[in-house]
């Protein structure tokens, strides 16, 4: 066997295990892009192995896709389809664990006109709605790893030649995942256990806010009462320990939906809609943008931040430290799943119920009341940096060192 195919199979093995925590007699869905199909076989083998019940795979063809938003009537972008629907909401509603293969081009849908592109993302928000209830109040386990899809590695590396591209971010992914080691298992088991004590100790402070100072950022976050702060691995509504993105170097909380002031700048690129959002700014008021700009890809901005009233807010407040595997490796990898494991992030849209005690069980009017945000998307963008600071400010207007220079302010032994 090759060392790269000993590789791929490590991998699998680790999003089965690790990632959504594969369960005897338990249906496997699994979201892939076709270039992925000898990984998609990799991972059918090892669940069937597994003793999985049965093995769904929804598979996704970029240059189809780019025909579809570009060719279609503008009729059927607006409308998702119902038996689609149908199909994925009956398997979480039977059980399935959800497995996403991603690596999308950064660039796909680059000069398709950005309200088609809009209208086709809200009406597939709006019809899954159910379905991405399963997958954020953790009734399901679920998990994303990546695959270096040609013109995602060409983008990441542009002077390489596919082949070599490719080569170069499988290292990457193999490295930043931990699959290089070992055991990567084990190695996962270490991870979590170092996430796990960063997030017990920021729920212990229970921190009323955070003030955040960087270049180009001036910004305050309030906290809902009763926030829980996640990362690492997580346990489903059925108590099956499962990690939902690999990789992870998170652990993120909930912002009030109405509690955040000032203006905050990205560090890196956003890809959203197939189209990249470049050196942004937002500025809040009362929790809610009221002023943006951007160096590249303010059109899709704005139509991300029209999608809905629940997208001019933010859902999650995410801190990485700069040192981690992602941002050691000094590239820009233009993928939200790698970029967001560099830095400090938020998200745009809806909330996490599980980041607030009883959030899955509270009702629109009770989430609102809380705070919690509510949207059709959810989308994370990166604002951390080696200049960042953060200070948590205590219920008693206390404030404590979070972050310094980009990096942990505080010993969590």
């Amino acid at each position: 066997m090759t060392t790269h195919q000993n590789q791929l199979e490590k991998y699998a093995a680790l999003a089965l295990k690790k990632g959504v925590n594969l369960q005897r007699d338990q249906g496997l869905l699994i979201n892939a892009p076709v270039e992925a199909a000898d990984l998609v076989r990799i991972l059918t083998a090892k669940a069937y192995g597994m003793g999985a019940k049965n093995v769904h795979v929804e598979w996704s063809d970029e240059i189809v896709s780019y025909m579809k938003m570009k060719n279609a009537p503008l009729s059927v972008l607006e409308n998702f389809p119902k038996w689609k629907v149908d199909a994925l909401e009956g398997m979480v509603k039977d059980g399935y664990s959800l497995l996403t293969v991603y690596g999308p081009n950064p660039d796909l849908l680059k000069g398709v006109k950005p309200e088609r592109i809009s209208k086709a993302n809200k009406a597939s928000g709006e019809a899954l709605t159910n379905y991405r209830e399963y997958i954020m109040n953790d009734k399901v386990t679920w998990s994303i790893v990546a695959y270096p899809q040609e013109s995602w590695a060409k983008k990441v590396f542009p002077d390489d030649s596919a082949e070599n591209a490719q080569n170069k971010l499988w290292e990457q992914i193999f490295h930043i995942t931990r699959v290089d080691q070992d055991d990567p298992v084990k190695a996962w088991e270490k991870h979590n256990e170092t996430l796990r004590k960063a997030r017990e100790f920021l729920n212990l402070k229970q921190y009323k806010r955070l003030h955040y100072t960087g270049p180009g950022t001036e910004l305050t976050i309030s906290l809902v009462e009763d926030h829980i702060w996640h990362g690492g691995s997580t346990t489903s509504e059925n108590g099956i320990e499962f990690n939902p993105n690999m990789p992870t170097e998170e652990v993120f909380t909930m912002p009030h939906k109405y509690g955040v002031q000032g203006t905050v700048s990205s560090t890196k690129p956003l890809s959203y809609g197939g189209n990249l959002i470049e050196n942004f700014s937002l500025t809040f008021e009362n929790g809610k943008v009221v002023d943006y700009s951007a160096e590249s890809g303010e059109e899709t901005l704005k139509h991300l931040l029209e999608s809905d009233d629940g997208a001019k807010r933010l859902g999650e407040v995410a801190l990485v430290p700069n040192e981690s595997p992602v941002s050691a490796s000094g590239n820009i990898f233009f993928n939200t799943l790698y970029d967001e494991n560099a830095s400090c992030h938020l998200a745009l849209g809806k909330a996490y119920p599980t980041n607030v005690k009883g959030g899955s069980r509270m009702s629109k009017e009770q989430m609102d009341q809380h705070g919690v945000n509510d949207s059709i998307v959810h989308e994370d963008f990166m604002m951390g940096s080696a200049e960042l600071d953060i200070d948590g400010e205590t219920k008693d207007g206390q404030f404590e060192p979070i972050f310094r220079k980009g990096t942990w302010a505080v010993d969590f032994e």
